[in-house]
């Protein structure tokens, strides 16, 4: 090794994941109730270290996988976190992922293992560490996008009422919407497809289902919510 590089000071560099998912009208985090030291019995996001082998990208869907059980999920990188004393344990320097993630899919036996619960966001507990400041720089992003990209249908299953898509909207932005305009607004996207079945959970009469078409929206991608 040249003497450039091990002369220099060493650090510890991990991922944390801000997992968000949507459940009855309500916006969710992923989180643990810590069974390890340092700060246990706190409440945290997923995290885990870089290994020597990985990018920062496949690290974050690594410990993404190990907590849910799944792959191919939405995730985009929130920032780099090095604050000096930011970890009582050691000097690491983070790098968050927020992930969007359909909650019926996730392997709840995974969850348990690591003591991982669903928090509604309305009531989310002090976590640790700067976590606070990561769920909050992720929410901020994920409501810049979500007006201009069509990223919140990672949330729902395929195949979604528009009430039910109003709610996740609501959910994001924390504010009732005009059903009137929120339904002029959809009934404009093409790649937005009602479908000939019938949701009946909600009422006798039921709603009718519609789904996201990926290939229509990229040949004509304009999204506004």
């Amino acid at each position: 090794m040249s003497s450039f590089y091990s002369s220099k000071d060493k650090f510890y560099v991990a991922v944390d994941c801000i997992i968000f998912g949507f459940y009855q009208s309500e916006l969710h985090l992923l989180l643990l109730k810590r069974n390890f030291e340092p700060a246990k019995g706190e409440w945290s996001l997923m995290g885990g270290f870089l290994q020597k082998d990985e990018s920062l990208d496949q690290a974050a869907k690594r410990v993404l996988y190990e907590l849910t059980g799944l792959e191919k999920v939405y995730m985009d990188q929130v920032g780099f976190f090095g604050e000096i004393e930011r970890d009582p344990g050691e000097r690491v320097l983070s790098a968050a992922y927020y992930a969007l993630m359909n909650i019926d899919h996730y392997d709840p036996e995974l969850a348990k293992k690591h003591n991982a619960h669903w928090i509604k966001f309305k009531d989310l507990p002090p976590l640790v560490f700067d976590h606070t400041k990561m769920v909050e720089i992720a929410l901020d992003i994920l409501q810049r996008k979500a007006s201009t990209e069509p990223i919140g249908f990672n949330l729902l299953s395929k195949l979604f009422t528009l009430s039910q898509l109003q709610s996740l909207y609501e959910a994001i932005y924390g504010e009732s919407l005009d059903k009137r305009n929120f339904r002029k607004r959809i009934a404009e996207m093409d790649f937005i497809e009602k479908t000939d079945e019938i949701d009946k959970s909600g009422s006798r009469r039921g709603a009718y289902l519609y789904k996201f078409n990926s290939k229509a929206y990229r040949k004509d991608p304009k999204f506004k919510i």
